[in-house]
């Protein structure tokens, strides 16, 4: 597709899906899960499509050095301004790339990165081996890879729970739908991912669900408010318990995948 094809998705991305129950769930849960793997801050952290900059904005409060790589400038756009409401010390520990993540090697000039994220990019792709590929080489040995992408396992849950039983029907064959955004999307299961990692030196060492029960209340047609902090946190900690359990995480639509890229060997 020519031009920046999410120009006209950036605010309602950026804006209003992040500041939904499920934004917030999905940002919390993630951030819970990326800490208990992630080297320690100061470490050096690449996001590969971090759009606005929602998961790994909070990594540079947290002290990492983040640099977010994104091909869309409306995107980008939205970032620095999202960056410009945070201190000035937060600032400047993120730098914003403008690129195609399946050129990230490239548009870092071979920088390799204590962490490299891709969160909610594969399943845009029609294949997703050349942006593992540029995750795994853009990774430090003992780096982290951190994929989140849609399940192919729960492809029904969906078109379900939204009473379109014919589309939940074909969908249990299927690795393809209209995602919430109305973009094409393609979901990949955890043994693919992990497979296509392991074969460019990095081994998978966790997954995770990321949603479930905003999933299903969404999907069925509840109302949940944000404004009910309250209630926000303690949905967003019942998913994250789940995220971490079976056989909750293998109904989840999302799922997290973490990998360790093997270090180089010791020279006798």
């Amino acid at each position: 597709m020519d031009g920046d094809a999410w120009a006209t998705l950036a605010d309602l991305f950026a804006d209003e899906a992040y500041a939904s129950v499920k934004g917030y769930v999905r940002t919390y849960v993630m951030h819970q899960q990326l800490l208990e793997q992630l080297p320690a801050p100061p470490a050096t952290v690449l996001d590969v499509g971090g759009g606005a900059g929602h998961q790994s904005f909070p990594l540079a409060q947290a002290g990492y050095d983040v640099t977010l790589l994104d091909p869309s400038p409306a995107m980008l756009d939205k970032a620095r301004q999202r960056l410009g409401r945070l201190p000035e010390e937060v600032r400047q520990r993120v730098t914003l790339v403008e690129a195609d993540g399946e050129h990230a090697d490239e548009a870092v000039s071979g920088r390799r990165f204590g962490a490299v994220l891709c969160h909610g990019v594969l399943g845009y792709l029609e294949q997703p081996e050349p942006m593992v590929d540029q995750l795994c080489r853009c990774t430090a040995a003992d780096g982290i890879v951190s994929i989140m992408t849609a399940n192919a396992q729960a492809m029904a849950v969906r078109p379900a729970l939204e009473r379109r039983w014919e589309d939940a029907l074909a969908a249990f064959d299927s690795r393809r739908e209209i995602g919430v955004l109305g973009v094409p999307g393609r979901a990949d299961t955890v043994d693919e991912l992990g497979e296509l990692m392991q074969r460019r030196g990095v081994e998978p060492v966790r997954w995770y669900g990321v949603w479930l029960f905003v999933d299903w209340l969404e999907f069925g047609g509840a109302e949940l408010d944000p404004g009910d902090a309250k209630e926000v946190a303690a949905t967003a900690a019942v998913e994250l318990e789940a995220s971490r359990r079976d056989p909750y995480r293998q109904l989840s639509r999302v799922f997290h995948l973490v990998g360790r890229k093997v270090g180089a060997k010791p020279t006798s």
